[in-house]
């Protein structure tokens, strides 16, 4: 035992043993930080940023938080009513005017202060600050466990008053290359993650580096990887003043070094050396409870052996951490296939349909489509966090992928394949609508009233009604589906179909519904950490604030609705639903903190073009890991795209005059009939 205490005491910086034996093994947080007072400047840290994310999740149920004053102001200069303009009034009136928006906030307080005090509110509120406190306790004692004692851990997260640096002073984040997007992807990295001042931010690049890669192998011992440990890391990235490329690059070396490794233990090896590791593991608990680091189990023991004997150290260690640190920094994992295994997935790169029959009772068609890039192998393909990209209709079966190549190298992307023939079918009616005469002379009477005014008040030209058959039968369909296919979503992200990893989701349209019913589905089951980001093109939902509240505690981090308010085609789809709450792609989430409004209404003249909108507006937003080569792509695709619809268009236009078809409330049953066999036609060539 005495032993194990010298060894304990030495890792920590503590003992007598001789320099040599530390320079082979390399570096470790302890050499980093010298002194207990850097030790306790990163506890601090940690403590301040925790702090931070914890005040999102309260703000997510606070009424008085309303979000963006822009958003509020875009929602204004909407509605399509003149009489709201204030500048337009003259004194008297713009006393009277400012009234009734003064009692109209006090009324929408109200109205939010009861929302927020409903039973399942205070419920949801209250389990998702549970699970926050439970795993930011478990990190506590991680940390403290390697740089301090586990009581001054807990004593300093007590004490945590966190500080922002200077908004005056711009911090920079200094990253490993620089390319085109990486400063407006630092730009929304300082906005959403503001740096905490620390006195670390001082220290040599090499030893900030360092630390936070210390950091990321602290938090995968805990045996996951979720959505809040990954958002601990973004903080501590600017904090430090590295850039997002310096996190990303760590987590795909990790990953790879992690399943390397894994892969070269067999499986009655990794048996035999798990138990050995359990009763050394228990051992060091029952031995060394009260001495600073003495959970770094397995430093000394069989545990680690399997990964260490793999070069696990040497993959990890490349950036200076030794292999002995590497491995106590990793705690059990270091020692375990069969978790490392459950960490990436029990189905991993192989989430196709086969794997996924278990989650597929309720819908015919639902599989994860690996997207590779190109001299790229699954097994290559590994990484720490996953993206999810869903299309919301499809011209073609390849339109399931291809939306999603834009995402870049540093997330396992895959692509959500639901209901392949439902999607086929709207994307030909969406694309006969669209292209139609009906459309070009209802487009034109549109406009003049606003889609808001349109969509709440019916004024729907005839002759677009008329051709209604041709697209409401398919979207609601279609719409059916996307709302089964969230259900089964939810189900296999529970279930950890993803692994023990973070989950971005990015969907258009009825791709977007299919997100929106996952998380209102993960916040009823209470399965929080799970989601790390969400991104909505053109949701075609309601956009009221209790729903979003919903979806914003079960987001460890970014929530965007991008919407567009020449989108006339969703507003006519979504005519007959309920429009009180206001539709998500047409117009900005109100009152929940948190959620970012982006108005896309330049890119996006139409829901058609989202296809290719896609990759163009996550680079608009900062969208932290794109491929720039894709972008490129989409934006002259969707160039392209736009002038071939409207080329289309007038041509049918033109076809109408010439034949005496409609005049001007531009369709009549021919037509329609017409458009009903063009649509026909190619559901059967689909």
């Amino acid at each position: 035992m005495a032993s194990m205490f010298q060894k304990a005491s030495t890792f920590l910086g503590g003992g007598n043993e001789d320099t040599k034996k530390q320079d082979e093994e390399g570096e470790s947080l302890t050499t980093v930080l010298e002194t207990a007072e850097d030790r306790s400047t990163l506890t601090i840290l940690i403590s301040d940023v925790t702090e931070l994310m914890r005040n999102r999740v309260l703000d997510a149920f606070d009424p008085k938080e309303t979000g963006a004053e822009e958003d509020q102001i875009a929602a204004l200069n909407n509605d399509g009513d003149e009489q709201t303009s204030i500048e337009k009034s003259v004194d008297n009136e713009r006393r009277d005017e400012m009234q009734k928006i003064l009692e109209k906030q006090k009324a929408d307080l109200a109205k939010r202060e009861k929302e927020v005090s409903e039973e399942k509110m205070v419920w949801l509120k209250t389990s998702a600050l549970e699970f926050f406190d439970d795993w930011r306790d478990s990190v506590f004692i991680r940390v403290g466990e390697v740089v301090n004692s586990r009581k001054t851990a807990k004593d300093q997260s007590k004490q945590a008053k966190p500080e922002l640096t200077d908004s005056n002073d711009k911090p920079t984040l200094e990253g490993i290359e620089t390319e085109e997007q990486e400063d407006s992807i630092s730009d929304a990295l300082l906005k959403l993650y503001p740096p905490v001042e620390t006195g670390l931010r001082k220290l040599a690049k090499e030893k900030r580096m360092l630390i936070l890669h210390s950091m990321l192998l602290l938090l995968l011992s805990l045996e996951h990887y979720n959505a809040h440990s990954r958002t601990l890391l973004l903080y501590l990235t600017t904090s430090l003043g590295l850039s997002a490329t310096v996190l990303s690059e760590d987590e795909k070396k990790v990953a790879r070094g992690l399943l390397t490794a894994a892969e070269k233990m067999s499986a009655d090896e990794e048996t035999k050396k798990r138990a050995e590791g359990n009763a050394t593991a228990r051992k060091w608990k029952m031995g060394v409870a009260g001495v600073a680091g003495a959970a770094l189990i397995g430093i000394t023991g069989g545990l680690a052996a399997p990964l260490l004997a793999s070069g696990l150290g040497t993959v990890l260690g490349g950036i200076g951490l030794g292999a002995t640190a590497t491995a106590g920094y990793l705690g059990a994992l270091a020692g375990s296939g069969v978790l490392v295994g459950g960490l990436f997935g029990a189905y991993g790169a192989k989430m196709t349909s086969k794997a996924m029959e278990q989650y597929t009772r309720d819908v015919e068609d639902f599989a994860f489509v690996p997207i590779l890039k190109p001299g790229e192998n699954e097994s290559d393909a590994r990484r720490l966090r996953i993206a999810i990209g869903i299309s919301g209709w499809l011209d073609d079966k390849d339109d399931v992928v291809k939306p999603w190549k834009c995402v870049g190298p540093f997330q396992e992307t895959f692509a959500l394949r639901f209901e392949l023939e439902a999607l086929m079918n709207l994307g030909n009616a969406l694309t006969t609508l669209v292209t139609s005469a009906a459309w070009s002379y209802a487009k034109s009477e549109i406009i003049k009233r606003t889609v808001f005014a349109a969509l709440t008040a019916g004024l729907w030209p005839l002759g677009l009604l008329k051709a209604r058959r041709i697209i409401d039968n398919p979207w609601s369909v279609a719409n059916q589906r996307a709302q089964k296919a969230g259900e089964v979503l939810a189900d296999a992200l529970i279930n950890k179909a993803q692994g023990e990893r973070p989950v971005t989701l990015i969907g258009y349209s009825l791709g977007a519904k299919v997100i929106y019913v996952c998380l209102q589905q993960l916040a009823e089951r209470k399965a929080f950490g799970l989601i790390e980001n969400v991104v909505l093109l053109g949701a075609p939902t309601p956009c009221n604030s209790a729903d979003w509240r919903r979806i914003r505690s079960v987001v460890a981090g970014r929530v965007v609705n991008a919407y567009s308010t020449n989108d006339y085609i969703l507003a006519f789809l979504y005519r007959s639903s309920s429009i009180q709450f206001g539709v998500a792609g047409l117009n900005p989430v109100l009152n929940v903190k948190g959620v970012e409004n982006i108005d896309v209404s330049d890119l996006v003249k139409g829901h058609t073009l989202y296809r290719h909108a896609t990759a163009p507006i996550l680079k608009r937003i900062g969208f932290e890991d794109i491929d720039l080569q894709e972008i490129d792509r989409e934006e002259r695709r969707l160039a392209e795209q736009e002038k071939e619809e409207e080329e289309k268009r007038e041509a049918a236009k033109n076809s109408a005059k010439q034949l005496d078809v409609g005049g001007e409330q531009g369709v009549n049953d021919e037509e329609v009939h017409k458009m009903e066999q063009e649509v026909e036609q190619k559901n059967k060539s689909s």
